[in-house]
């Protein structure tokens, strides 16, 4: 089994951080109660250097908010797109974009919940169960337009089905009850400051030419995950 998958395709070798977040430039990321976050995002319908820079951002942004997956909305932008570097439960690094992004329904006679813990990169510092199905499959195309088909299981599935989420205009705290959202946000409000600490400490370290201590990519991280 390869170690690494590149836009669902396998790869020999595969550098820490994707070259995209090297021309990328770092973004404000929303936090939750944004309208932006709380509905659906319109279709991407101009594939081009816009849509490939705002990628490049992406990335970059994903990275140095130590995270595993990060869509538009969660840059303030209103498209159907999302950037990953995540592992699935084997260890194996997925990591890639999609555009457009649609989760295949599963027969709920063949599916199976997992119970795992979930934070959100717009949800800063909280972290709660949440069941997801141990398998996902993504459609949707690249930045150039192409068909894409993305499969993951265990947490990268979880990664997948978080993302797609987010583009429908929906966050993980609305899978919780209302108990656990308060819970959610209480430890938000707990820990935000040393999140946007850490956050601040790697943007320090990429200006400051000590290479990228403390950013790395394909590690088991928050999802925009």
């Amino acid at each position: 089994m390869p170690s690494v998958f590149v836009q669902g395709r396998p790869a020999d070798s595969y550098p820490p951080l994707a070259p995209e977040a090297r021309r990328g430039k770092v973004r404000r990321i929303t936090e939750v109660g944004e309208e932006i976050l709380h509905k659906p995002c319109r279709d991407v319908t101009e594939f081009g250097p816009d849509l490939a820079a705002l990628i490049d951002d992406m990335f970059l942004t994903m990275y140095v908010a130590d995270g595993a997956g990060l869509a538009a909305n969660q840059v303030d932008v209103d498209l159907r797109l999302f950037v990953y570097d995540c592992p699935d439960d084997d260890g194996v690094r997925h990591v890639g974009h999609i555009v457009n992004p649609v989760l295949d329904p599963l027969d709920p006679a063949g599916r199976r919940l997992l119970d795992d813990g979930e934070g959100c990169l717009s949800v800063p510092g909280a972290v709660m169960d949440v069941p997801r199905p141990d398998r996902a499959v993504v459609r949707g195309f690249d930045k150039d337009g192409e068909p894409l088909v993305i499969e993951g299981t265990g947490y990268f599935a979880r990664c997948l089905a978080h993302e797609t989420d987010h583009v429908n205009g929906h966050v993980y705290l609305d899978r919780l009850s209302r108990r656990q959202r308060k819970e959610a946000l209480g430890q938000m409000a707990d820990r935000r400051d040393e999140v946007f600490a850490r956050r601040t400490a790697n943007i320090e370290a990429l200006h400051g030419g000590r290479g990228r201590s403390g950013v790395r990519g394909g590690g088991r991280g928050t999802f925009s995950a």
